[in-house]
């Protein structure tokens, strides 16, 4: 009888299990805004029950699993171009605001102490600038102490918005950068750089290794404990990577007046503007074959808008104005099922901001 009982409530557990996994909302893509999504889906959790299974495989791989409806909702820190978006037909909506910081693993070198400008930048990932005490670093820090030696290179090695935003300014920068590589999600690295998957992956490659220098979302500046850098700005100022700088990139934009977010926020005129400034994304199927899995995913993200603006701020993000917030909501309304019933409009009018 003991038996039997015991069989019984593990085929119990197994059928909620399997309940529960099914009702999951997931989604996949960028790394560099996961902060956003884990944070989020804690308090998704807490406030109505529902599970988030958020897959931070980079914004290549996770476009490729919303193009294939194989979840709820993809993430990409690139504005999808409108070709891609037409022939998938897909929607993509901004989500928040961050900037991407070089970092450095350098001895007796504090916290962003060490500046540098776009060009100099751009000869170290074009492997041209090879030693830390190399003439053109010096010649900007005259009073920090820089070993002799040489410059090891932490670089993305999956197709990665972070990559594409980074390559975005660096083209902006060096007419050399724009002509080799231009922007892309993945770049063909000179030989002997260092290649991680994810911002995770690069954070600790940098985090690790003496004489590194690599790239990543501002918000794993602090969780990692890293060294960040000054950068020269458009103006000619250096400034430090800080949420406030990556607001000034954004009220520079063309982002807050039209509503459109089609451009990149990398460069932007403005004495205290960051220049390696990025918006990130989420991507829906504007006509799902799930309208569970679209539905469930709808439904956190909207909660999301309206319920985590304080949960941006935490994990070092920009949250969005209300004019590009707006356009968003109105974009929401227009995704349907394949009989060509609206999903997002009833799920709005339903939604409330969480009562503190």
């Amino acid at each position: 009888m003991k038996y039997i009982y015991t069989v019984f409530m593990l085929a119990l557990a197994l059928l909620q299990a399997d309940r529960a996994s099914a009702q999951a909302v997931t989604g996949a893509g960028s790394s560099a805004a996961a902060p956003i999504y884990r944070s989020w889906a804690k308090a998704y959790a807490r406030a109505t029950g529902s599970r988030v299974d958020y897959d931070p495989v980079g914004s290549s791989a996770g476009m490729k699993k919303i193009q294939q409806q194989a979840v709820g909702f993809g993430a990409t820190d690139v504005y999808p171009p409108d070709k891609d978006l037409i022939e998938h037909g897909l929607l993509a909506l901004p989500v928040a605001i961050t900037g991407i910081s070089p970092i450095v693993n350098l001895p007796k070198v504090q916290n962003a102490q060490l500046r540098l400008t776009g060009e100099v930048l751009s000869r170290i990932f074009l492997g041209e600038i090879s030693r830390w005490n190399a003439p053109e670093i010096t010649a900007l820090n005259p009073e920090t102490p820089l070993p002799d030696m040489p410059i090891k290179v932490v670089v993305r090695a999956d197709g990665s918005g972070t990559t594409y935003n980074f390559a975005d300014y660096l083209g902006k920068v060096s007419p050399k950068w724009k002509a080799s590589h231009g922007a892309k999600t993945s770049i063909q690295w000179p030989e002997g750089f260092l290649a991680f998957k994810g911002s995770d992956g690069v954070a600790k490659g940098v985090r690790d290794t003496a004489g590194a220098i690599g790239y990543v979302d501002f918000g794993y500046v602090a969780e990692y404990g890293l060294t960040s850098v000054q950068m020269k700005n458009a103006e000619g100022i250096f400034v430090k990577p800080s949420i406030d700088a990556f607001k000034s990139a954004l009220a520079n934009s063309e982002w807050p007046a039209t509503g459109a977010f089609h451009n990149t926020l990398t460069q932007k005129p403005g004495k205290a503007v960051w220049p390696i400034t990025m918006g990130t994304f989420v991507v829906f199927p504007k006509v799902t074959q799930n309208p569970e899995q679209t539905t469930l995913a709808l439904k956190f993200i909207i909660w999301s808008f309206l319920n985590g603006d304080t949960l941006v701020h935490e994990n070092n993000f920009v949250r969005l104005p209300d004019r590009v917030q707006a356009s968003a909501f109105k974009a929401i309304t227009s995704i349907r099922d394949k009989n060509g019933t609206p999903l997002g409009m009833s799920l709005i009018s339903s939604s409330a901001p969480l009562q503190q």
